[in-house]
């Protein structure tokens, strides 16, 4: 087991868009798993994307099981080149992030989405979500293109809030 460290908002390795995958690359497993620990070892986190911990690679793994908030979820999912094909819908929901640790927000996503990509066996997934799991997958794919969740805010000043506790 092995926990990485998030790299924190303003390092640049945050806004820079990440490589697909259109090989095998040596370590990617160990990465994979290790994104797994790490995941598991923040209470409450649900999401977690390659360059959070360094790497620029398009990767992210998602446990909407973790959270308190009511979803109907997939469990456990690692996606490589994750690709969102369909949004619909507009819901705003408050927002969090390991790489903003001080800072929630208010920002404004699809109510469902489908995401395409290939899980760590680079077997074809093609997933359906709603709510709160449609907010992370956008959020942790977000990430893999160099966005972040205050990149979304629409107003910093009426829609970013200090975190009272982490």
């Amino acid at each position: 087991m092995s926990i990485l460290q998030i790299i924190k908002y303003p390092n640049p390795i945050l806004k820079t868009p990440c490589d697909a995958l259109h090989q095998e690359i040596p370590g990617v497993e160990q990465l994979i798993n290790d994104m797994q620990d790490t995941l598991i070892a923040h209470p409450f986190c649900v999401g977690l994307a390659a360059p959070q911990v360094g790497t620029l690679l398009r990767i992210v793994v998602v446990d909407c099981s973790r959270s308190r908030k009511p979803c109907k979820h997939h469990g456990n999912l690692v996606l490589i080149n994750p690709l969102i094909t369909y949004r619909e819908g507009e819901q705003v929901m408050r927002e969090g992030c390991l790489s903003v640790p001080d800072y929630t927000g208010n920002v404004k996503r699809a109510v469902s989405v489908v995401v395409e990509g290939l899980d760590s066996d680079e077997i074809p997934q093609k997933i359906e979500a709603e709510g709160f799991e449609a907010v992370v997958l956008q959020h942790e794919i977000d990430h893999l293109d160099g966005i972040l969740f205050l990149d979304r805010i629409t107003s910093l000043k009426t829609d970013v809030f200090r975190r009272k506790n982490y």
